[in-house]
């Protein structure tokens, strides 16, 4: 961890751009790589229509968004590097709760996000270009608009500018960030049905879960768990 730090710490930014932009664009590339192969294995599971012959418009969305996701990643090592920002080196259960609080944390704040999202005027202007795309496929993870995508990304900067996490603990989180993202948006359910009824399981977000949001954009507004959702009406 020592190394990692003193390389983040010490190499030249250009180097550490070019680092950044390879990584993003190794989580996209392992995401739709993941995510056709889940599609493929429950191909007789579907939760959507299958998807539409992909386009230049849906590339050049993704593409944007990896460049954004990686300005991002940029901005917080530079928070990072200016003292803003800080990482606790703490192992076992403070990894354990650090995951469950950003978790639980950006849960309710991107619920809040989505919901405003789906205002009209907020809709017609950002949001609306995701949902041309109700019948995803992994890729669509990928395909926003860029004010959402920096909106995402500057309420993540903003969370670990104000919670001192562990390194461990926010490494886990941005894993599951995309694990769950991805089965948002992969049109087959993997999960079985029992899920729905298996305490604590039951409030965890699911394909089917995010698929009925894509068919119904006044419902399904969370992103990892259904619990705002249900506090607020929204199932």
């Amino acid at each position: 961890m020592n190394t990692l730090i003193f390389f983040l710490r010490d190499t030249p930014i250009w180097i550490l751009v070019l680092c950044i932009l390879a990584e993003n664009v190794f989580i996209l590339v392992g995401a739709v790589l993941v995510g056709e192969g889940l599609a493929r294995l429950y191909a007789s599971h579907r939760v959507t229509e299958a998807a539409a012959p992909l386009t230049s418009l849906e590339i050049m969305l993704a593409s944007t968004t990896v460049l954004l996701n990686s300005l991002v990643t940029l901005g917080g090592l530079f928070l990072w590097r200016a003292d803003f920002i800080h990482f606790r080196m703490d192992s076992g259960w403070a990894v354990l709760l650090d995951f469950l609080v950003l978790v639980l944390v950006m849960d309710v704040a991107m619920y809040v996000l989505h919901r405003l999202a789906h205002v009209p005027l907020f809709f017609k202007m950002v949001h609306r270009t995701h949902h041309l795309y109700d019948n995803p496929r992994p890729l669509t993870l990928f395909v926003m608009n860029p004010v959402e995508a920096l909106s995402f990304g500057l309420l993540w900067l903003t969370l670990l500018c104000i919670y001192d996490a562990t390194w461990v603990g926010m490494s886990l989180y941005l894993v599951s960030n995309v694990a769950f993202g991805l089965i948002g948006h992969i049109g087959v359910e993997p999960f079985p049905e029992r899920w729905k009824t298996t305490p604590i399981l039951k409030y965890i977000s699911t394909s089917s879960f995010h698929a009925g949001h894509h068919q119904d954009g006044d419902h399904n507004f969370g992103f990892y768990t259904l619990i705002w959702d249900r506090v607020f009406g929204t199932l």
